[in-house]
């Protein structure tokens, strides 16, 4: 049940999908990989949102180079542990969400007890190895990923639901190049942005999701294309799925 200040603070919500849509978003728990640009914005928004619980994981410290883009963060927090400082910004962003934050490096030896009790994934990662890993993740867990990543003015999101789409896998067989990259803080936003999004919509049954669909966007030229995607039924890691 929503209590009555949750109903003031969520009101434009609810006047979109009702107080049950809300109690949805309540119930739900979210892990976060990573805590930098798109973290940043993933978390912001979901806690606005009101989704009930956020674990957000993230093992290195801020840094100075960081505070273009990462708005968890703060000049204060240069040399602090990145989920601890993301703890402070999303518990003052709404104290009303439960909010776990692990100074951990994602792995294989740690991914099954990290992702205890979380319904959906939301990848804010910077490379395809852990990515990869989360994608294996959520085809063991039968649990959404809802990709996104940027680099310079472009990015690119995708929502995979196991079972039923092309996992992350499918769309990208090899990862690409390990680089440090362009980061434009403005492109986080909307990616993000997209992300959450699509995770309400999901947890919503609302509209159509980015399910077979990569979506990219261009800020140079401020325009969005897709590329659809197809199941590879050879796919190292999704090919034992069933429909």
């Amino acid at each position: 049940m929503l209590k009555d200040a949750e109903k003031t603070r969520y009101s434009r919500q609810i006047r979109l999908f009702g107080e049950v849509g809300q109690e949805k978003l309540k119930k739900t728990s979210v892990f976060v990989a990573g805590a930098g640009g798109l973290g940043s914005i993933v978390s912001i928004y979901m806690a606005a949102a009101g989704f009930g619980k956020i674990c957000i994981v993230d093992c290195d410290s801020v840094e100075l180079s960081n505070l273009n883009r990462q708005i968890l963060h703060g000049g204060q927090d240069v040399g602090r542990d990145k989920a601890l400082s993301a703890y402070d910004t999303i518990t003052s962003i709404n104290p009303e969400v439960e909010v776990e934050a692990l100074v951990e490096t994602i792995s294989e030896d740690n991914i099954d007890t990290l992702l205890q009790g979380c319904n959906l994934i939301m990848d804010a990662m910077d490379n395809f190895p852990t990515r990869y890993l989360l994608n294996r993740a959520a085809l063991k867990r039968k649990i959404p990923l809802f990709h996104g990543a940027i680099s310079g003015y472009r990015g690119q999101v995708t929502t995979i639901i196991p079972g039923k789409t092309a996992c992350l896998r499918c769309i990208f067989p090899r990862a690409p190049p390990a680089a440090i990259f362009p980061a434009l803080g403005s492109t986080c936003g909307v990616i993000g942005s997209i992300q959450v999004t699509e995770a309400v919509k999901y947890i919503q049954g609302a509209g159509e999701l980015l399910t077979n669909r990569l979506l990219l966007w261009d800020g140079l030229s401020a325009c969005l294309d897709e590329v659809a995607c197809e199941r590879n039924l050879g796919c190292m890691d999704c090919r034992d799925d069933t429909r």
